[in-house]
């Protein structure tokens, strides 16, 4: 059984993954969830993902993290998620509440009580993460590796040449990346290849509680798409979850991953060697850069229709 911690900033994607995640309780033992500020507000990102886990009936523990990236800063994304951050979606109020304490804490005694090594999923800015690796280096024993949405290799979306999780904070990355710590990361390319298109939105056209919710954060999500002339939406986050559960679907490469934390037009940039020269032993993270799109689909309509059908 893998275990996991997914760290988040709901977020349209975010749920989709956790949802995903949340669908195969055969395969993965999900911990918990953190929260990190990113798509919106600290406040904002948390009161969705408890509305979210109220509305689908889980009791998966949420702890809330970083108001602020490392730089003191905060950036959010309300065109793309929303003012709530989950805009498009009828939710309920929460009828949850977070552990009270600090995600970084509650990552690192999660970490260091488990007997099993444990596989950390962040699809937001790696603040939380970083934050952790700084306070608790002895702890990275306990982390298998980590999972992330996040970067690019050739082009960037909240610039030219940076990713939004990364650029919101490039410091945080920077420390994650250098870690030493085995690392597959999501990057803009195989988000992309996963995209769901737009007419592939009204295959969760339903009144049965979840795919009514998924349509509805769908038709929000697929406008913002088609405002920047995309074919579908990028399922960013369920990247990282869905390679998870179905390796087999992807195809990456090892790569070495540096994180541009000054340049004026660069800032945020996950700078990827490749190179075919390139030393092999200095490479740091395995990059995802295509998938098998109609399975990658399939599989995640299925992960919605698990879990409506076990709501009662």
């Amino acid at each position: 059984m893998i275990k996991v911690i997914m760290d988040c900033d709901p977020g349209h994607d975010d749920v989709f993954a956790l949802l995903t995640l949340l669908a195969h309780p055969e395969k993965v033992d999900v911990l918990g969830f953190t929260t990190v500020v990113g798509n919106q507000t600290l406040a904002k990102v948390t009161d969705n993902l408890l509305r979210v886990l109220t509305l689908i009936q889980s009791d998966v523990p949420v702890s809330a993290g970083a108001s602020v990236h490392l730089n003191g800063l905060t950036y959010v994304q309300p065109g793309a998620h929303g003012e709530s951050g989950l805009d498009g979606a009828a939710l309920p109020t929460a009828k949850r509440q977070v552990t009270g304490i600090h995600a970084v804490e509650w990552i690192y005694e999660t970490l260091k009580n488990s007997s099993e090594k444990i596989i950390l999923i962040p699809t937001g800015p790696l603040t939380n993460i970083a934050q952790l690796l700084q306070k608790y280096p002895e702890i990275k024993s306990k982390i298998a590796y980590i999972s992330l949405m996040g970067g690019s290799v050739y082009r960037g979306n909240v610039t030219s040449q940076a990713e939004f999780n990364i650029w919101a904070d490039p410091e945080a990355a920077k420390i994650v990346f250098e870690s030493g710590l085995p690392i597959t990361m999501s990057g803009l390319e195989v988000c992309h290849a996963a995209s769901l298109l737009h007419e592939e939105v009204d295959l969760f056209k339903s009144e049965k509680a979840v795919s009514k919710m998924v349509h509805g954060l769908l038709g929000f999500f697929n406008a913002f798409a088609k405002n920047l002339n995309q074919p579908g939406s990028p399922m960013f986050d369920v990247c990282p979850v869905m390679h998870l559960l179905y390796p087999e679907l992807f195809i990456g490469e090892p790569m070495k991953i540096d994180i541009e934390v000054n340049g004026t037009h660069t800032r945020g940039k996950t700078v990827a060697d490749t190179r075919l020269w390139a030393d092999p032993k200095e490479t740091n993270t395995f990059v995802l850069m295509d998938v098998d799109r109609p399975a990658f689909i399939q599989h995640f309509i299925e992960a919605v229709k698990i879990i409506d059908a076990r709501l009662v």
